[in-house]
């Protein structure tokens, strides 16, 4: 299924893996859909009281879906309906109100917003980096800005999604920003999250998760009255697939090109972004 579950009865905590590694931890329909039955499964768990999802290895915790499975996601002719695979893969989508922890390392852009967006709070290690390719290649990012604008200052996340592969958010920076609640060293927020979600879920959990409730129910209105313009603006503003590809394509053509000219091109950021 390329997602793992541990569960730590005697702390209460379990610790949800993405883990294709080789593809960056890239969603395919069928993690969607598990993810979206662990969540539900997790509700019914009393010995589980906090969770922490994170990413396989230390080059990405999530890059969306998969590019390569483009065409195994067909939508509907229609602008007032959408068909995205990853509205339901978070765990408030899924009426789990138990408290949810991300630990990030490596990249985390485009679709893993759906997720990270539904958990209580960020930890990541040095070296983690946010942002949102979708402009580059021709496509609205709508639910993705929307979720995080929930988290972030206006600008910074305006700032993300408009300038695109263009510039990435380092860990420090989100830190600055309140994106991230604690900074570690790098490979070091999987043992933190772990840690902060073991003094949770000592709590009485009925206590906790109303809390997380009354949290979510702060910004809850706002966010579903702007996700449901979402379907109209991508419907309106998103080229057509095959342009979508024919952009991607060059990119990527572009990333292999320099990663041909040998080791001293593996060295700091890659041409074409920077890291803020």
């Amino acid at each position: 299924m390329t997602i793992t579950v541990e569960r730590d009865t005697g702390t209460g905590v379990a610790v949800v893996t993405l883990d294709r590694p080789a593809r960056h931890n890239a969603l395919t329909l069928t993690m969607a859909r598990r993810l979206a039955e662990v969540w539900r499964g997790f509700r019914y768990e009393d010995d589980i009281r906090a969770i922490v999802i994170t990413g396989a290895g230390q080059r990405a915790f999530c890059t969306g879906v998969d590019r390569t499975l483009a065409s195994e996601l067909p939508q509907p002719t229609s602008p007032f309906t959408i068909d995205d695979p990853l509205l339901a893969i978070g765990p408030k989508s899924n009426d789990l109100w138990k408290p949810v922890i991300a630990a990030v390392e490596g990249m985390a852009c485009g679709g893993a917003f759906y997720l990270l967006a539904e958990t209580e709070f960020l930890i990541a290690g040095e070296g983690a980096e946010f942002f949102d390719p979708h402009t580059t290649y021709g496509m609205v990012s709508a639910f993705e800005t929307i979720h995080m604008a929930q988290r972030m200052p206006y600008g910074e996340v305006a700032r993300m999604a408009l300038m695109g592969t263009a510039e990435r958010l380092s860990a420090e920076r989100a830190h600055a920003i309140g994106l991230v609640s604690e900074l570690t060293v790098r490979g070091g927020a999987l043992a933190a999250a772990q840690e902060a979600a073991a003094v949770v879920a000592a709590y009485p959990t009925e206590a906790v998760q109303g809390t997380v409730r009354a949290l979510w129910s702060a910004r809850e209105a706002a966010r579903a009255h702007a996700l449901a313009h979402a379907p109209h603006l991508i419907a309106l503003g998103n080229l057509p697939p095959e342009r979508q590809a024919e952009l991607f394509a060059r990119r990527a053509r572009g990333a292999r090109a320099e990663a041909e000219k040998g080791p001293g091109a593996e060295k700091g950021p890659a041409p074409g972004f920077r890291v803020r």
